[in-house]
């Protein structure tokens, strides 16, 4: 038992394991995060329906979106921003590691009529020969990715964009990593359920890295059966160091903004958004 707990408390060095698969992947947690996503009220997993809507008013007026545009659309849920583009006549392409999402986007656009391709892929194995004028990554899944991975993925926008192709992606802020704390807690069925239908004993354990500005949220979920650990990493940026990676891809920041609805950036933003054009 004492070596369990120092197990469930011990911090691991950044980024040292991914377990994506156990949040998107699993049966029982991709139902509650499509939960999520389809609450228009509230902002877990997607946005608020009236931000939505408002975001993707200004992604048609400042990208141009319409026929013969092609976007591309990386950790797409359910299409709640695939869908709306395809209505304004895109030419849409979602990628998402949920299946249950994936199948519940294509039964959208099937009733209605919509031409739009779901991939059910880890968008980080995700290949095509299609070349895009827009590639979207929203809610901060930029943010859970190590600095590996980013580079990866980011070196897959400029191969898969057209010639002058944009990125509108949004981070966290390094305002919003000062917020966070360490903390440990632990709780019967911890998140109310959240990780299994079956009761569980759900131990939290967030670590910051001040150096790297990057947050774990680690939980440790004791079963009848298993013991599982899953691990949500979250990068933190300031406006210099993000685009310094978009500038090593072979990108040119065009923009900064506080949110993917355009509004102006402002430094004391938790979040903001950034528009980077291929070269």
């Amino acid at each position: 038992m004492f070596e369990e707990l120092e197990n469930i408390n011990t911090r691991p060095e950044p980024f040292e394991f991914y377990t994506a698969g156990d949040l998107w992947a699993d049966e029982h947690t991709s139902e509650q995060m499509l939960g999520f996503h389809l609450n228009e009220d509230i902002d877990v997993s997607s946005r608020k329906a009236e931000f939505i809507n408002r975001s993707v008013e200004w992604i048609c007026f400042h990208f141009n979106v319409g026929a013969g545009i092609k976007i591309a659309d990386f950790g797409c849920g359910p299409g709640l921003y695939a869908t709306r583009l395809a209505q304004r006549q895109a030419d849409v392409t979602g990628i998402d590691f949920s299946n249950r999402s994936i199948q519940y986007a294509q039964e959208i656009a099937t009733k209605e009529g919509l031409s739009i391709q779901y991939v059910n892929q880890n968008y980080l194995e995700f290949e095509t020969d299609d070349r895009f004028h827009l590639i979207l990554m929203i809610m901060c899944d930029f943010c859970a990715l190590s600095p590996i991975q980013r580079k990866q993925m980011l070196s897959k926008f400029y191969t898969i964009l057209e010639p002058g192709g944009s990125v509108l992606l949004d981070v966290y802020s390094l305002l919003a990593f000062e917020q966070r704390e360490e903390t440990a807690m632990y709780e019967t069925n911890l998140l109310s359920g959240f990780w299994s239908p079956d009761k569980y004993y759900g131990f939290l354990n967030t670590f910051k890295y001040e150096k790297e500005k990057v947050v774990l949220d680690k939980y440790t979920l004791i079963e009848k059966a298993q013991i599982r650990t899953v691990y949500n990493w979250l990068q933190y940026f300031s406006p210099e160091t993000l685009e310094k990676e978009f500038v090593e891809c072979g990108f040119v920041v065009e923009n900064l903004y506080s949110n993917v609805a355009g509004s102006p950036f402002a430094s004391k933003s938790e979040e903001f958004a950034v528009v980077a054009k291929k070269l």
